[in-house]
């Protein structure tokens, strides 16, 4: 069995683009990777259905721009919606209002689109944050992170201001700030992902490398339950915390460490509010940006944005990863993302 995902990167040594990977599930080995588009730093992109959309950047500034799947399994561009600046660095679908969502770190605001007909792309609304943290890195604000919550609304991470922040969404894309979360200063709030089966969320400080447990209440706000290092005791190097990722069944949490270059594992207890690390494994290559598990959620890939190469692990039934390979040849890849 072969299971296909793509990869997005940054295009500014080898890379051309958007690269399609293959994993060989029977195998347990990856395969090469193909270039099946061709864009200017794709860092971060997702599908729905034969329509990828993905960040960019053209003659007009930095966006998001809508591709569809063609027979021959490369991509046609729809259209691309930009303006003067720099690309967001996350994008996320909404199927049910039938909208698109960015988050832009240089330029500190979150936007929606509308989904058009033929799967382009229409600017519904923007948001610009205000604030600022005591980190270097937050002298302004710096949005890395919007998708949905379980309830439908939207949920930002602002790395520059330590603040978690709770939209309401309208059908037409409009957004209304419900609720803020603070988290202790200097965190840089990243990404989070929420529990499959309870109201908790779990937020990767890039600045201070932690997880953060957050109960998600009704009315849109956060508590937080506990803050736990994803780095060993003893480590004094430099850090920066990456993806964080859940398994399918809500027992196991992982986060990656970008300079110590390892994947941290966390047991989730049953309510899903406390967590208990449980190992801090080599990622075997520098820099994992990010990493993804397989659609049967039996197979990790991490993607090393300076080694230019992904590493394949296996999941074991406690949760630790058991590592495969790390041949795959991925340029500047940042991004792993398997289409549903």
């Amino acid at each position: 069995m072969l299971e296909k995902f793509l990869l997005g990167t940054y295009t500014r040594k080898e890379s051309q683009g958007i690269y399609e990977g293959t994993l060989d599930v029977e195998n347990k080995t990856l395969l090469p990777v193909q270039l099946v588009q061709k864009e200017k730093n794709p860092t971060y992109l997702t599908t729905d259905g034969e329509i990828l959309y993905t960040v960019g950047t053209n003659d007009d500034g930095g966006g998001l721009m809508s591709y569809e799947k063609t027979s021959a399994g490369d991509y046609q561009l729809i259209n691309a919606v930009t303006k003067p600046g720099n690309s967001p660095c996350y994008v996320a679908v909404d199927q049910k209002r039938q909208l698109v969502y960015s988050a832009n770190y240089h330029l500190g605001d979150l936007r929606s689109y509308k989904i058009l007909k033929n799967g382009g792309l229409e600017l519904a609304d923007e948001v610009l944050h205000e604030g600022s943290g005591p980190h270097a890195n937050q002298e302004k604000p710096h949005v890395h992170y919007t998708d949905l919550a379980p309830d439908n609304r939207l949920i930002a991470c602002d790395l520059g201001t330590d603040g978690v922040y709770t939209y309401d969404v309208a059908e037409d894309g409009k957004l209304t700030e419900v609720a803020v979360f603070n988290e202790l200063p200097g965190t840089g709030p990243r990404h989070l992902v929420f529990h499959p089966k309870q109201s908790v969320a779990y937020l990767v400080g890039e600045l201070a490398g932690t997880v953060t447990v957050l109960q998600y209440f009704s009315d849109g706000h956060f508590e937080s339950l506990q803050t736990i290092s994803t780095l060993p005791a003893d480590f004094t190097g430099e850090n920066s915390g990456g993806a964080i990722r859940i398994s399918q069944d809500g027992r196991f949490l992982y986060a990656s460490n970008r300079g110590h270059n390892s994947i941290a594992i966390f047991a989730i207890n049953e309510n899903g509010t406390m967590l208990a690390l449980v190992a801090i494994t080599d990622s075997h290559g520098d820099f994992p940006r990010d990493f993804n598990f397989s659609k049967n959620d039996q197979f990790l890939i991490c993607a090393h944005q300076k080694s230019d190469h992904l590493s394949l692990f296996e999941k074991n039934s406690d949760g630790t990863l058991t590592f495969l390979e790390n041949s795959c040849y991925a340029p500047e890849a940042v991004c792993v993302h398997f289409p549903a």
